[in-house]
C-alpha cells in the first residue's frame, strides 16, 4: 500500500519505490493496481505521473492502470456483492460491509532498461 496525500503524492511515491527497487536503471514502465473503492482517481494519478516523473529515472515511463472492481460482505447477512463505490445497501437493507477487495493501491510490475557497457539492454 501506498500513502500519500493526493493523487501527485501518490505518482512522486510511486516513482519512488520504483526508483529504490530499480537499481539505478531507467524504468521504461510501471504497473499501478488502484481498487474502486480506493478513493484514488486513476485519471488524476495518469495526470498527475508525468509532472511527477520529470528529472527521475521514470522521466518518459509508461503509466498503466489496472482498476480493481470492488467486492464487499455484507455485515448483517454475510452476503457478498460486487461494489464500485464504498456506500449502498444491501437487499437485506444492511449498509455496513467489509471490503474484501477493491480497495487496494499497489505497484504490480515495473520495467526497467540496463546499461552494460554502452549497450542497451531491455
Amino acid at each position: 500500500m501506498v500513502a500519500g496525500h493526493g493523487e501527485f503524492g501518490i505518482a512522486h511515491q510511486v516513482i519512488e519505490i520504483c526508483a529504490a527497487a530499480s537499481g539505478g536503471a531507467r524504468i521504461t514502465r510501471v504497473v499501478l493496481e488502484i481498487g474502486k473503492l480506493s478513493a484514488v482517481l486513476p485519471d488524476a494519478v495518469r495526470f498527475c505521473f508525468d509532472a511527477a516523473t520529470e528529472g527521475t529515472l521514470a522521466e518518459g515511463a509508461e503509466l498503466e492502470i489496472i482498476e480493481v472492481s470492488g467486492l464487499v460482505r455484507c455485515e448483517d447477512c454475510g452476503r457478498e456483492m460486487t461494489r464500485d463505490r464504498p456506500v449502498g445497501h444491501c437487499a437485506c437493507g444492511g449498509s455496513s460491509f467489509e471490503s474484501l477487495a477493491g480497495d487496494e493501491l499497489r505497484i504490480k510490475a515495473m520495467e526497467v532498461q540496463r546499461q552494460q557497457q554502452g549497450v542497451k539492454v531491455s
